[in-house]
């Protein structure tokens, strides 16, 4: 499989010669002069496309303070692409022969020289360096915006995109060739800081002035009662007639607790057995890091009469909080700290067996790509969960390409990568046009969507259906009869697995034949797999929520409802351990064997279809009292269908179906 990027070819640059005086840059370079840069490479690729004249709002503050990425071109790109698609391949006779880091790093890496050269041109030129791994695939950095475009020789402007105003270069950055050879691509943008935890909170329910949910309940008498239900038709409410007339619903879930989970994905009795991710190691990758994940776990993990983790079962390599850095743009370490807990809680409820390695990034940028370095660069875990996503696929090439050269790593190396494929549909609302998600997109890690479950009282699914929440309001007419605002199923949409067809990556080869062509059009489609990410019918967590985002101060232990596609994939992270540690394998990236047992074995997946009637539950808002019925499996232009969708890819996962994976069968 050769990755390919639609727009160009991301290794030839152009080597010109800047003909006016105006592209002459004055580089402050240690022991010299103003240096002519007139021979210079140009990254075309590096201008994010949202960085237009339309969206231009001007130059940036010249003291803004933004970070910066370079990129290294791989040694051979084609053999770690031929490599990571080799030890993938059930086919081939290289089949899970992965190599070790080490090996990897001295065959494909960057040269140390390169790098150092690089280093050392930014240090020369007043920046600071933040990270370089051991990999040294790329550098970030921190500087002013107008020590930026001095160097990189553009201007930084401030640009709306997504609500947002981001700093972006208005040209092409540009590098002098004694480094800029050694260059693939230049990061001085703020596209990445759009990148977010991709889960919800039962309630928030948006815009469309609903409030958003809050921890303390000020609701109004709601024209329906709705108590949240311990399973599937605990409490069963009257609505108005909706699909095929029903006018009785089950309530809203109160959040499912670990136990209900792996009754219902058929895991209690192998956990009774041991067989619970022992001696497996899942890691987690978010930015910041919660103050009191081990004592919210535990605290958490004993009222649901589950095991607690220890510091030999927990660990975490994370920031200092003076390290954190773009706070404002990346939400807060209060926005990432229900998703780290999220994660952590629902990988311990499926295996609680299994070790758990927290690595935090100092931001949503580059310091993710650092977090996933410290993982890859010394194999500390074989399985990684990654809940969060960019908005859209709108990131510049360059950018693109470089985050792609760390999943040929984790693939070269045996490693699998799940990412969440989003929580907005088809991003459209927010993009003006349908779009996956990155890196979720990527055809060299594995995209998880999301379902929406119901669990009776036995711990058995009632049923399963693509997640895609549409709520429709409550209300009593002028006779004082209940009625719906809107004809059924509503038009405000409250979130929804993410998904589509990239306009950026080709179809890979695990694909052909297994996604419908109508959909795929040549091009990558995700996700993968799906798993439980509906809030409505999700995972109640414990948290001490931050209060203070300065002082990291925590309020009063409580619990939430959480979902969204960042539940989705560590459950699915977590039976891939369960699975590893029974068949004593490591599966690395699964996705040609994922595909490869559609094509044969097709009854082994768990297909999610539509369900008739259309499923739904009664819900009434916390906050406002307002009454709504959601319908689920109503996920913006993405829908699901027998087969391969773009809403729940090939189906849900089980414990029979990854252990094929995990044996190969193919």
């Amino acid at each position: 499989m050769t990755t390919r990027i639609s727009r160009r070819g991301l290794h030839k640059r152009s080597l010109g010669i800047v003909a006016t005086a105006a592209a002459v840059v004055a580089l402050s370079m240690a022991g010299t002069g103003a240096a002519n840069a007139a021979d210079r490479v140009s990254y075309a690729d590096s201008v994010p496309s949202w960085a237009t004249s339309a969206n231009d709002a001007g130059a940036a503050p010249t003291d803004a303070t933004l970070e910066g990425e370079i990129y290294l071109p791989l040694r051979d790109q084609k053999g770690a692409e031929a490599l990571a698609k080799a030890v993938s391949s059930p086919v081939n006779l290289a089949f899970r022969k992965s190599l070790s880091p080490s090996q990897w790093i001295n065959r494909f890496s960057p040269t140390k020289a390169d790098s150092d050269a690089i280093v050392s041109f930014l240090k020369t030129a007043g920046l600071t360096i933040t990270a370089v791994p051991a990999s040294r695939q790329y550098v970030v950095f921190r500087g002013t915006a107008e020590q930026l475009g001095s160097i990189f020789g553009t201007s930084l402007h401030s640009f709306n995109f997504a609500g947002k105003q981001l700093i972006a270069p208005t040209s092409a950055p540009t590098l002098p060739a004694s480094v800029g050879t050694k260059v693939s691509g230049v990061s001085i943008e703020q596209s990445r800081t759009l990148t977010k935890p991709d889960s919800i909170q039962q309630g928030d329910l948006g815009a469309s002035g609903e409030p958003q949910v809050s921890r303390k309940s000020v609701a109004a008498a709601p024209v329906v009662a709705t108590p949240c239900s311990h399973y599937t038709g605990e409490h069963v409410v009257t609505v108005p007639p909706s699909y095929n007339g029903q006018t009785q619903y089950s309530t809203f879930n109160c959040g499912y607790t670990p136990s209900q989970l792996r009754s219902a994905y058929g895991l209690s009795d192998l956990n009774k057995k041991g067989v619970n991710g022992s001696g497996q190691t899942v890691a987690i990758i978010d930015a910041y890091a919660s103050p009191s994940i081990l004592k919210d776990v535990n605290t958490y993990s004993a009222a649901n009469g589950e095991p607690g983790l220890t510091n030999s079962s927990y660990q975490q390599l994370v920031p200092k909080p003076s390290e954190f850095t773009d706070q404002e743009l990346c939400q807060y370490p209060s926005g990432w700290q229900g998703e780290q807990t999220l994660d952590v809680e629902s990988v311990h409820g499926i295996a609680p067996g299994a070790r758990i390695l927290y690595v935090g990034g100092t931001n949503c940028g580059g310091g993710l790509d650092v977090a996933m370095s410290k993982i890859l660069d010394n194999k500390l875990a074989t399985i990684v969960s990654n809940s969060y996503g960019n908005l859209g696929e709108a990131v510049p090439a360059d950018v693109i390409q470089g985050e792609v050269n760390l999943q040929l790593q984790a693939a070269g190396e045996g490693i699998g990568l799940y990412f969440s494929s989003g929580d907005n549909g088809d991003e459209a609302a927010n993009l003006g046009y349908a779009s996956p998600d990155f890196p979720a997109s990527s055809p060299w890690v594995t995209s998880v969507g999301g379902t929406s479950m119901g669990i009776d009282k036995n711990g058995k699914m009632t049923f399963e259906t693509g997640w895609g929440d549409t709520v429709d309001q409550i209300v009593k007419d002028a006779s004082g009869n209940l009625t719906y605002v809107e004809p059924l199923p509503g038009s405000r949409f409250v979130g929804g697995a993410g998904g589509g067809t990239s306009a950026v990556f080709s179809q890979p080869d695990y694909q052909k034949n297994a996604v419908p062509a109508a959909l795929a059009n040549g091009h990558r489609v995700s996700p993968d797999v799906a798993a439980l990410a509906d809030p409505y019918t999700g995972f109640q967590i414990g948290i001490r929520p931050i209060i203070d985002d300065d002082t990291l101060e925590t309020g009063d232990f409580i619990n939430e409802t959480y979902g969204g596609t960042s539940l989705a994939s560590p459950i699915v992270a977590a039976q891939i351990a369960i699975v590893q540690q029974q068949t004593h394998t490591s599966i690395g990236f699964a996705n040609p064997t994922l595909y490869g047992i559609k094509r044969v074995l097709p009854s082994s997946f768990r297909d999610v279809l539509p369900q008739n009637p259309t499923q739904a539950v009664a819900y009434t808002s916390a906050t406002s009292g307002n009454s709504y019925l959601v319908s689920f499996d109503q996920d913006t232009s993405l829908k699901t269908a027998k087969g391969y969708d773009s809403v729940t890819g090939l189906g849900g996962v089980s414990f029979n179906l990854l252990s094929l994976v995990a044996s190969g069968r193919h």
